[in-house]
């Protein structure tokens, strides 16, 4: 399910309800039509519709109650900017991702000795945490400076006047193009979906570009240029 969906799903209240319920036990359809105050064959349809998601699972007891409970980790973030509105989900990474590749972080990506006692596991839940609030700041930290960068290019647009908005755009269309280059998104088609734009308009915001020697263009593919 895309990004946009899981919004919406997720828009109703009593649905987000069932999911922090759920993730503290297990429950079958009578606790958490209890829980909410609301009729079983109205938990039901919400329980389908997350489940249809792969949010939430089911199996059946001994007595054959049906219980549900979390399917898995899912990280659903929404970005809104005066540069664009989006949204992205992301599930766990394997054990096997290689941590080290990434650039701009020093991590320490040990793992817990097998059979590490009680006090070990604890000290590294603590540890887990600190690192989770320290990239949730960075994360802000980052978002806030690509925001700063993207008016700084609005703004040398504006000022120096010799690009010029295409048909009157926006000085902030050009910081969305430069944005879509910088995520390799490489030909006027796609830059034109990613920007919400015609095709055309893109066209010649790169060209502009292109002769101030910000892009670069190679069998059709456009890059920022070193």
């Amino acid at each position: 399910m895309d990004s946009a969906a899981l919004l919406d799903l997720l828009g109703n209240e009593n649905r987000r309800r069932i999911l922090r319920l759920l993730a503290r036990k297990p429950c079958y359809v009578t606790e958490i039509s209890e829980y909410l105050g609301v009729s079983p064959k109205a938990v039901i349809d919400h329980l389908r519709k997350l489940e249809e998601a792969g949010l939430v699972e089911s199996r059946v007891d001994d007595q054959r109650r049906k219980y549900f409970s979390i399917a898995r980790n899912l990280r659903l973030e929404v970005n809104v900017s005066p540069y664009g509105f989006g949204a992205k989900s992301a599930y766990p990474a394997s054990r096997g991702l290689d941590m080290t590749r990434c650039r701009y972080l020093t991590l320490d990506v040990s793992d817990p000795d097998d059979g590490a006692e009680l006090t070990e596991l604890a000290g590294e839940l603590r540890r887990l945490e600190k690192l989770s609030s320290e990239l949730s700041m960075a994360q802000r930290w980052v978002q806030g400076r690509l925001t700063d960068v993207m008016d700084g290019i609005s703004e040398q647009v504006r000022e120096e006047g010799s690009l010029g908005a295409p048909d009157g755009t926006d000085t902030r269309f050009y910081a969305e193009v430069l944005s879509a280059l910088a995520n390799d998104v490489d030909t006027p088609e796609a830059i034109a979906r990613r920007a919400d734009a015609p095709t055309e308009l893109v066209e010649e915001a790169l060209q502009r570009l292109e002769e101030r020697g910000v892009v670069v263009r190679e069998d059709g593919r456009w890059t920022l240029a070193d």
